[in-house]
């Protein structure tokens, strides 16, 4: 059965283009294809991403976030009460308003005291800015590294210049070892996003960025052992081409750099939307989907690979709306930030607090446990 399952998922029909087989592309006279058992070595290399990850946020991220004076705001910490924290692990982060009078009666809290100690207990569980600059600052130097050497591994290759030599010879065309480095080093580190994602800073986009952390992983995949190799090189260095903008403007937004971080997101959007929403889908998408056809008859493989490079160019429209949106707002010179993130709730007023905590002054316990005193305006 599994042999069954193997040999079929393996056909050659599927992810070959007709009247050539797995036999093609064996090695000989010095030349190295790709095949999928290559990839074996990038889980353990995704590992080492995580460990090499840790130690970064510790010895080069923390520092620099110091330097660049990276302040935490204060937190209040919402004060324990058995009854609410039952409520917000089992019910929900946000009370409707019958629940908020329900609880205040089970809580012997007032209403604006329980809807205070939800607005804490939610910051509690937001990242810090630490945590984000950090985060940030892995995924700069990681884009920028990866857009260097990705350059360098296409630039000089006919195929740069030429979309229609992505296809000379397919797919009898040998690999070389910086363009195998070029893809082991690229799907780890996706393999190692997916890894970290549930521990990662959560924006609004959580489900879209696991979308496409899983069809880049496929996509990355299927184009070495199908040998789509050339156009996978050109595509990856074509993402990190505007990835490294995006985690730099992040960094000094969390450093308080806030023109800085105004102007770099501009140059962002700027390439996102000639990379994303130009090249690739009037060049590479255009290489991949017309030029194959000259050659060969549709295939599997052909209708997969283009699938799966649609699903990612719709994300990349989905993320193009809310950058133009961002940067609308950057040119206009309103206050925003990354618009995916989850803003941090403040305090009520200092009026509203102290209407709040006017009728408790004489009752020190509710519920058993204390009540603050909050007459004063800080942010949590």
């Amino acid at each position: 059965m599994l042999q069954t399952l193997y040999d079929y998922f393996w056909w050659e029909r599927l992810w070959l283009p007709v009247n050539l087989t797995w036999a093609d592309l064996e090695d000989r006279d010095g030349r190295v294809y790709a095949k999928a058992s290559d990839l074996y070595i990038t889980l353990p290399l995704a590992l080492l991403f995580l460990i090499v990850r840790y130690f970064f946020e510790i010895y080069v991220a923390t520092p620099l976030a110091a330097l660049l004076n990276v302040k935490e705001k204060t937190r209040l910490r919402a004060p324990p009460n058995a009854t609410l924290e039952h409520f917000y692990l089992s019910s929900g982060k946000q009370p409707k308003q019958a629940e908020v009078e329900l609880l205040s009666r089970q809580s012997g809290l007032s209403g604006r005291q329980v809807e205070r100690w939800f607005r804490r207990r939610r910051n509690q569980d937001r990242p810090s800015l630490l945590k984000k600059f950090r985060e940030a600052s892995w995924r700069f130097t990681f884009y920028l590294i990866a857009f260097i050497a990705g350059m360098a591994v296409i630039v000089d290759k006919p195929w740069f210049y030429d979309m229609k030599k992505v296809w000379e010879g397919y797919p009898i065309q040998s690999t070389i070892p910086s363009q195998y480095w070029y893809y082991m080093i690229e799907l780890s580190f996706y393999w190692s996003l997916l890894f970290s994602i549930a521990s990662d800073v959560k924006r609004k986009d959580f489900k879209e960025q696991i979308i496409h952390h899983v069809a880049t992983i496929i996509l990355i995949s299927f184009s070495w052992f199908a040998n789509y190799i050339r156009a996978g090189t050109l595509i990856m260095a074509l993402h990190d081409s505007s990835d490294y903008l995006l985690e730099s403007a992040k960094m000094f937004n969390y450093a308080g750099w806030k023109n800085t971080c105004n102007n770099i997101f501009i140059v962002f959007a700027v390439v996102f939307i000639i990379t994303r929403l130009v090249i690739l889908p009037f060049w590479i998408l255009h290489c991949t989907l017309v030029y194959p056809l000259e050659l060969y008859p549709a295939f599997f493989g052909y209708y997969f690979f283009n699938s799966m490079m649609g699903v990612l160019q719709l994300l990349h429209i989905f993320w193009a709306y809310l950058i133009l949106r961002m940067a609308y707002k950057f040119i206009t010179g309103k206050l925003v930030e990354d618009e995916r993130s989850d803003r941090e709730e403040t305090e009520s007023s200092e009026g509203e607090e102290a209407a709040a905590e006017g009728g408790a002054k004489s009752r020190p316990l509710a519920n058993g446990h204390p009540i603050l005193n909050n007459n004063h305006r800080k942010t949590d």
